[in-house]
């Protein structure tokens, strides 16, 4: 008996309905990044392993999925390391190419690898799956889309403005007005690790403050203290990170308790002109989050993170990247961008019931198909329909009415076209509507213009 055939865990397969509710996400997106003036680009799903590593921390690069070279990939392996089983030392002889990890980090390469064909600044978006060895749980899988808007080129704030603009969109557009969207900066952050005589262990700091949510202050401080940081210094941090409040007032607190940090001034002068430039109903929404740290490398400047009250992950983020595009050897190309987590964006709208209830028709129109005759009028006539716009289908077997009427009812079309013998003598056509039940004769001539004027 052969094996039931299975996926790995932590991916999904999507039926026709889901995938059309994602369509229906990406569709949402896609216009708002070209309302303001963001063009597409895609990059391969595999990168050369050495462009990946070393961009995402050390809990990153332990996420990424190495790819096995071709052929006897063992057979160039050194025995030692073989002897030894040091799987991580083996990686570079067995391995040199990974699934990306991201978009971003492909995109800094792609803008160094093409700069001479692009016009600088750069805006571009990008959705395309990416890959993470992560433990699968809720809102969090090993195949994922990422929906990227990113611009490149420009050290202006009013980017970072834009993009909370287009954050703020597009979750309106989805029916998420209510998300928390929370900014900090990565220059605050360095300078509370300044004031707190913690800056050689700036990184660790940030690791750790980014599981927050997940392991509370206490798991925080274990962590930071497990990692040899200064109890005196992790009291001090754990203490400025919990100031919250009006922006305004935080930012004029923080400024007091990090006197002679040029750093965190600057990061505090960098959020201030952030949220001027805001449209009020946009400020309005944008809360500052001094624990905000995501445990990512190449975060310079603003940092973002968008979240619902009803949700255990973000459900987008991003920020600024000044050096990004420097590893690859164009120096002096400052970016910022921002992620949409489209399957976890998925799940809430599916939890909350968010999506149009017209996405689960493909088709407008059934042609029934009553035999050989009558199905050539009704290829006539649905050819008919899809020149006016509209979606239309036909039967393909000669099966019985209600197998066919069972086929439309599970597809959600809205309209039923019967064509049989007598009305295909008379050019008539029946049509019944699905959603109301009510039965029309008319002629073959008026179809179209019944079908739109219903539609209307």
């Amino acid at each position: 008996m052969a094996n039931k055939p299975s996926i790995p865990k932590g991916t999904r397969d999507f039926l026709p309905e889901q995938s059309l509710k994602r369509q229906f996400i990406f569709d949402t997106a896609r216009k708002v990044f070209q309302q303001f003036g963001y063009v597409p680009i895609e990059t391969p799903a595999m990168e050369n392993l050495d462009t990946l590593l070393g961009k995402y921390g050390e809990e990153g690069d332990r996420l990424i999925y190495k790819i096995l070279n071709n052929g006897d990939y063992l057979a160039k392996a050194s025995e030692e390391k073989l002897a030894a089983k040091d799987s991580q030392g083996l990686t570079f002889e067995i391995s040199d190419r990974a699934l990306r990890y991201d978009l971003t980090v492909p995109f800094a390469r792609f803008v160094v690898q093409n700069q001479n064909e692009l016009s600088f600044p750069f805006k571009r978006y990008q959705i395309q799956p990416v890959w993470r060895a992560d433990r699968p749980q809720k809102g969090r899988y090993r195949e994922f889309y990422q929906c990227d808007v990113d611009v490149i080129g420009s050290n202006s704030l009013l980017n970072e403005a834009e993009l909370l603009c287009i954050v703020d969109e597009v979750f309106t557009n989805l029916g998420l007005s209510d998300v928390r969207i929370r900014i900090n900066n990565r220059k605050i952050l360095s300078g509370i690790a300044a004031s707190a005589g913690m800056s050689e262990h700036f990184q660790s700091m940030t690791v750790a403050i980014d599981k927050l949510d997940k392991i509370g202050p206490d798991g925080v401080k274990e962590e930071m203290l497990r990692n040899g940081l200064p109890e005196a210094g992790v009291k001090k941090v754990l203490n400025l990170i919990k100031l919250k409040g009006e922006a305004s007032g935080t930012l004029k607190m923080l400024a007091g308790a990090v006197v002679g940090s040029e750093e965190a001034y600057k990061g505090i002068e960098e959020v201030k002109a952030v949220l001027k430039a805001l449209p009020e109903a946009v400020r309005e929404k944008v809360e500052l989050d001094l624990t905000l740290a995501r445990g990512l490398n190449y975060y310079t400047g603003a940092i973002i993170e968008v979240g619902h009250d009803d949700f255990p992950s973000s459900i987008c983020g991003g920020g600024r990247y000044d050096d990004l595009t420097g590893i690859f050897g164009l120096n002096d190309m400052s970016g910022v961008g921002v992620s949409f987590g489209a399957d976890r964006i998925y799940d809430l709208m599916e939890d909350k019931g968010l999506f149009p209830e017209t996405l689960k028709a493909s088709s407008q129109v059934l042609f029934v198909n009553f035999g050989k005759e009558e199905v050539l009028t009704a290829i006539h006539l649905a050819a008919d329909l899809r020149t006016e716009g509209l979606s239309a289908e036909v039967y393909p077997d000669e099966a019985k009415m209600k197998k066919q009427m069972k086929y439309a009812n599970d597809k959600g079309v809205r309209f039923v076209v019967i064509i049989g013998e007598e009305e295909l003598k008379a050019k008539m056509a029946t049509v019944k509507d699905m959603l109301s039940g009510d039965q029309d004769s008319l002629t073959q001539k008026e179809l179209v213009s019944f079908i739109n004027d219903k539609l209307s």
